[in-house]
């Protein structure tokens, strides 16, 4: 096995704090918002009235971070909280108007990213890596003995 095969780990771990920290910058700029921040609003956008705990699920993170996330969401004017009509401990989230207009301004550098990404790797290894990343975040057998 080559070297690099057997430090897979990190060098996911590595490219993906360099892309995060890049496209923070970029989606900052653009929308004022981070990408964690987009992918709940993307998120909150694709299922509207999603309670905080399906938010958590969706996103694969803690319930207690998101609730800090949906806290700097509802009061920067993102997104807006409302009772569950059924479940009365829950809340639903909804995507606010300035929270469609963030995604709306931050497509575009989205866009650029992911066509700066293809031009790096070539059509065949862009397509690839995301079959292939997709499998490690989705699937089960990427977590052995999980």
């Amino acid at each position: 096995m080559s070297e690099p095969e057997q430090r897979l780990y990190f060098l996911l771990q590595r490219a993906a704090h360099r892309l995060r920290i890049a496209a923070d910058r970029r989606c900052l700029a653009a929308a004022g918002v981070t990408t964690a921040q987009l992918g709940a609003l993307f998120a909150i956008q694709d299922q509207p009235d999603i309670t905080q705990r399906q938010l958590a699920q969706t996103l694969g993170l803690r319930e207690s971070a998101v609730t800090a996330l949906v806290t700097r969401l509802t009061g920067a004017g993102l997104i807006a909280r409302s009772p569950h009509p059924r479940e009365h401990r829950a809340m639903v989230l909804r995507l606010s108007e300035h929270g469609a207009d963030t995604l709306r301004a931050a497509q575009p550098e989205i866009d650029r990213f992911n066509a700066e990404l293809r031009a790096g790797l070539g059509d065949a290894a862009f397509t690839e890596t995301a079959a292939a990343l997709s499998i490690l975040a989705y699937d089960d057998m990427a977590a052995p003995n999980a």
